[in-house]
């Protein structure tokens, strides 16, 4: 724990004279309070949130060569089948594999114990195609009979267990099982491709999760991706409460209209396009939903991106940057250091139009708890007691 507070005390800065700058509403970092908040601060540790180890990742940018798994033509039907049998292969080198132009339907989960993996297109992203249609409202049952209607998870296979988790649940619904692609393996790189969760428009503006990818494991690096979904399209995860996991998005596009970047993993988004949309939901739209650990000082960082709206929000700008994911806490509201608190900074990107201005950060998820946010001097960028959402040198 004193190694978690020390990590913290490193971002708790005091402000200048003169106060914070922004509002209650809309707080913006002063560049004193900015200098903590880069990429490789947010990739320095991995470990326990308890007990962070310093253990620097730098992510360099995706190589690409002759596949040693190709999926589609004279190879591998799936993805699955090209994964599975890199996963019986085994070993700690990298393996590759390329995946031809085409649309391949199905879902694709990726089990811890991989060997570390590298799935590109061998195409445009937009020509390399990853579908499945599922809503996250339907029960475990019935998920376990909708993505192995075709039998491509038997028991012996690698991603067996990753299934059955899921199958198996006695939730009421499939939750976060709901997903295109799932990974738990680490050293993952997925680059040039395009993963659609197929519901998009055919559902009401209700809840209706429908994941296009879940990541849950440490240094998942993402490059020249299209994530496309409604609600919940990116979960940039952890495999559990306690562990820090860090993702690098590069070079992307992602859509959705409500929280369709969330999750709890340490997360540097740069180069990326995110695009709100009004197709099914016409107002009131959220980017991002992090849920990070609460006196852990680096949950998602955009930098250098760009943050639209679609035609219609741009004509009436009721779009939120995002809000914190009270995940847990609907029986007992917001608990100040037991909760996850989210924390963002958005810098250096451009913010379209279609967004509230005044005011935009929405309520949390899960507790509706308001937003708040400190603006005084001397301020601690992580009071469990206010709200972690900040911006700093954005443009519009």
């Amino acid at each position: 724990m004193m190694q978690m507070m020390a990590v913290a005390a490193a971002v708790a800065l005091a402000v200048p004279g003169g106060g914070a700058p922004g509002t209650t509403t809309r707080p913006i970092l002063s560049s004193t309070e900015a200098r903590p908040f880069t990429a490789e601060n947010y990739f320095r540790y991995s470990g326990l949130y308890a007990a962070p180890v310093a253990d620097p990742w730098r992510p360099r940018p995706i190589a690409t060569g002759r596949p040693d798994y190709l999926v589609g033509g004279h190879g591998f039907a799936t993805v699955q089948e090209a994964v599975n049998a890199a996963y019986r292969a085994g070993g700690a080198a990298r393996r590759w594999i390329g995946v031809l132009p085409g649309t391949y339907t199905g879902t694709v989960l990726i089990p811890a114990g991989s060997p570390p993996l590298t799935i590109f297109g061998l195409g445009r992203p937009a020509d390399v195609r990853l579908e499945f249609t599922v809503d996250a409202t339907i029960t475990p049952a019935a998920w376990g009979a909708l993505v192995n209607a075709d039998g491509r998870y038997a028991e012996g296979d690698p991603a067996w267990p990753m299934f059955q988790s899921c199958a198996t649940k006695t939730s009421a619904t499939a939750g976060l099982c709901a997903t295109v692609v799932w990974a738990q393996s680490t050293d993952l790189q997925l680059k040039g491709l395009t993963i659609t969760n197929t519901l998009l428009d055919t559902v009401d503006r209700g809840t209706h999760q429908a994941l296009a990818l879940r990541t849950d494991a440490d240094r998942t690096q993402l490059e020249n991706m299209r994530l496309i979904s409604r609600q919940d399209t990116f979960l940039a995860n952890a495999d559990n409460v306690t562990s820090i996991a860090r993702v690098s998005v590069r070079d992307s596009y992602i859509e959705g209209d409500t929280d369709f970047v969330f999750g709890r993993a340490a997360t540097v988004f740069s180069d990326t396009h995110f695009h709100l949309v009004s197709s099914r939901k016409a107002s009131g739209g959220v980017v991002f939903a992090p849920n990070t650990a609460p006196n852990y000082p680096y949950g998602f960082l955009v930098t250098h991106s760009r943050i639209t709206a679609d035609a219609a929000y741009q004509e009436t700008p009721t779009g939120f940057l995002g809000r914190g994911w009270d995940q847990g806490a609907s029986a007992t509201g917001y608990l100040p250091g037991i909760t996850p608190n989210g924390q963002l900074v958005i810098r250096d990107s451009l913010i379209g139009p279609g967004y509230n201005t005044v005011t935009p950060w929405a309520p949390a998820a899960t507790t509706a708890r308001p937003f708040a946010a400190r603006i005084d001097e001397g301020r601690d960028l992580n009071d469990v007691n206010y709200n972690r959402l900040w911006e700093y040198r954005n443009r519009s």
